[in-house]
């Protein structure tokens, strides 16, 4: 079940956002498409969170793992789900897409994927794009890490996530179309193939390099105290749980 959870959350995520980039980026702009991707995010934290943790990004999964809230056994399992949902994610996109007069050539329009130089929104050069992409992950992944914290106010965790997510995508998409997260850049790369394949060991390296940052800060400053899952970080209040199960 866990894996479906992120299977399917990373499917929302990535429908959601790239569907907006590829599909309405004309009408909306970069605001209107940082704010897709962070509003899925929300709503699958809320959604799928007590479920699977609602990482949706191998990043954060890494994160997690080096935090020692799971066993890397799952954080692996978890990766995959997440490449899967991405991927089938932008096959639906580019379906849509395609549905368009005069269709959709995912070679030449490149899909929303993710680049560097020559292919970087704003031709930022392979060194500021992987700064770019490894540091903006870090705040993403530690404020994963610190929202779920069993010291965080419980249930509440959707809302920073969302929205540092939305901040750093704005950020991000001048510079690299906004990633941070490895499955959302395979997705697309996946059917752009090309230069996005060429240019995909970045938006791989850099983002999990930030996941091992945010892991490692957030270890060296948290006091020591019991761990929690990311899950149970997620969960409603005990008294909105005993409301619903009285409502039932």
């Amino acid at each position: 079940m866990k894996y479906a959870a992120e299977m399917f959350g990373t499917f929302v995520l990535v429908f959601a956002g790239l569907g907006t980039a590829v599909l309405a980026g004309g009408q909306v702009g970069n605001v209107g498409v940082a704010l897709a991707f962070g509003l899925a995010l929300m709503a699958m934290v809320f959604t799928v969170g007590p479920i699977s943790g609602c990482h949706v990004n191998p990043a954060v999964t890494l994160a997690v793992a080096i935090s020692r809230r799971m066993p890397i056994s799952q954080a692996l399992g978890y990766m995959a789900a997440q490449v899967v949902g991405a991927t089938i994610a932008s096959g639906v996109v580019l379906f849509i897409a395609n549905g368009a007069p005069g269709g959709y050539n995912a070679a030449l329009s490149g899909l929303a994927s993710t680049g560097y130089g020559a292919h970087s929104p704003g031709h930022f050069s392979l060194a500021a794009c992987f700064v770019a992409e490894m540091l903006l992950t870090l705040l993403l992944a530690g404020t994963v890490l610190g929202a779920t914290d069993n010291r965080a106010p419980a249930g509440f965790a959707g809302i920073p996530i969302g929205l540092i997510l939305t901040t750093i995508i704005l950020a991000g998409i001048p510079v690299t179309n906004g990633s941070f997260n490895p499955a959302r850049s395979i997705g697309p790369a996946i059917f752009a193939g090309g230069w996005a394949l060429q240019q995909l060991w970045l938006f791989i390296v850099a983002p999990m390099a930030g996941g091992v940052l945010a892991s490692g800060i957030y270890l060296g400053i948290r006091e020591t105290a019991p761990m929690i899952s990311t899950p149970q970080a997620e969960q409603a209040l005990p008294s909105d749980q005993a409301e619903r199960q009285a409502a039932r």
